[in-house]
């Protein structure tokens, strides 16, 4: 039997404008309003997704790159996510919730109470997707922190939040009606943390959970990022190019990072995102391969649209047949990020901006493992042998939140998996903790 999985949604754009800039906008849905996100959420939950987290920026970046970041919707506007989550629980009733929480923009013990309360009012379907950005810190008051302590903090910042979750001790609620005691005061934890980044008091004035805390995800793929989801976190984020050999090595660098605290890869589960071009034939899939082997200059253009929010620099006004001089990557610019742009080539002198663009744009075939264009039954196979030579537990798949694009990429694909026993086709009780670790 295939090795079953877990899979769930990664809303990429975040609560902004759904579609923008491609043709299924004028589906003339309103992004601004919950029913568009009820609508794809409840699509989710039939297909038997475990989970959908939010993406979220609280900055539209420094004064410079505002328009960079709006002009196109890449990077702004965007909602607050953690808004949107009861209107998705309402419509629902197994997949988890988890929007993106920045560990520097909520006070522990506003967070905490806040968590709880929707963790309550969802039957245990809450969770956040933390994240260490630091870039936003002015807005808040805050001073910007490095790579590493800003994962400091937020590992601080999450032991708080635990505390205070926590800080009802067994027996502490009573609620005996004979005698109208409602709960004993002497099992609270009535303690003082005084930390680096974070001083308050507990306990929390929320009640304990029924079915264990909010789950924590946490992206990030940097050595720090890594050792963090070992230690801390429920389900791993993980960005990874999708080879065996290098699925393994990733999982096994978690698992590694998770034992070396008493944890056990069973207290972890490892999702790679995921962004399947499914097609109706072998033959389409050939097609639309050698077309993005010579694309046009409007499809270098969206791209260097989307790579330049990332990069925080404008690449949209630079000669496509230069080499980029890479002194217009400031300091606030992420290494990683322009590692990407780089992709395989060593160095920005060693290709112009089209053949770096070019490459992007090329696709491959799912079935020769040189890309991710294919059949839904490929699709399925590529899925199946990850999790039984890679022991993978599962993939995030990645897109707008959009019936259109859920419909593309599912549609065919989830009947596929269920026939196969990949994909869960019933759910248990417990939330999404309990439904995570069902197997």
């Amino acid at each position: 039997m295939p090795r079953q999985q877990h899979f769930g949604w990664f809303f990429a754009r975040g609560f902004g404008p759904q579609g923008w800039g491609r043709p299924t906008y004028d589906w003339n849905h309103r992004w601004t309003r919950p029913e568009l996100y009820q609508q794809s959420v409840r699509e989710l939950e039939q297909a038997g997704f475990d989970l959908l987290i939010i993406e979220d920026a609280l900055s539209l970046g420094n004064p410079q790159t505002l328009n960079l970041r709006t002009r196109r919707a890449y990077g702004g506007p965007k909602h607050d996510p953690l808004m949107l989550v009861p209107y998705l629980f309402d419509v629902t009733s197994h997949i988890g919730i988890t929007p993106t929480v920045n560990a520097g923009a909520y006070p522990p013990y506003l967070a905490a109470r806040q968590f709880a309360t929707l963790q309550h009012l969802s039957d245990d379907r809450f969770g956040l997707n933390l994240v260490t950005d630091t870039g936003s810190a002015r807005h808040f008051g805050l001073e910007p922190l490095g790579h590493d302590a800003a994962y400091d903090r937020a590992e601080e910042w999450l032991a708080v939040v635990r505390r205070l979750w926590h800080s009802w001790g067994e027996g502490a609620l009573v609620q005996d009606r004979a005698t109208g005691r409602f709960a004993d005061g002497d099992r609270l934890d009535a303690f003082q943390h005084d930390g680096e980044y974070f001083s308050l008091a507990g306990p929390l004035n929320a009640v304990p959970f029924d079915n264990g805390d909010p789950v924590v995800v946490s992206p990030g793929g940097s050595p720090r990022g890594l050792t963090f989801a070992g230690t801390q976190s429920d389900v791993q984020l993980a960005l990874a190019p999708l080879h065996i050999e290098t699925v393994r090595d990733y999982r096994g660098r978690i698992i590694a990072a998770a034992e070396a605290v008493g944890r056990s890869a069973a207290d972890i589960r490892i999702l790679f995102v995921f962004a399947p071009e499914i097609v109706s034939s072998a033959e389409e899939a050939d097609r639309v391969v050698a077309a993005s082997l010579h694309p046009g200059d409007d499809v270098l253009l969206a791209i260097a649209e989307g790579q330049s929010s990332d990069l925080e620099t404008d690449l949209t006004g630079l000669d496509l047949d230069r080499p980029i001089d890479p002194v217009i990557f400031g300091e606030h610019v992420s290494r990683g990020t322009i590692k990407g742009l780089l992709g395989r080539v060593d160095s920005f002198a060693d290709a112009t901006l089209r053949q770096l663009l070019t490459a992007k744009a090329k696709k491959g075939r799912i079935s020769d493992r040189s890309g991710f264009v294919g059949t839904a039954e490929e699709v399925a196979d590529f899925i199946e042998q990850f999790g039984d030579e890679a022991d993978n537990d599962g993939f995030i798949f990645s897109g707008d939140l959009h019936p259109v694009t859920l419909h593309r990429m599912l549609d065919e694909l989830v009947p596929v998996l269920r026939r196969r026993g990949v994909l869960r086709a019933e759910w248990g009780d417990g939330g999404l903790r309990a439904n995570l670790h069902e197997f």
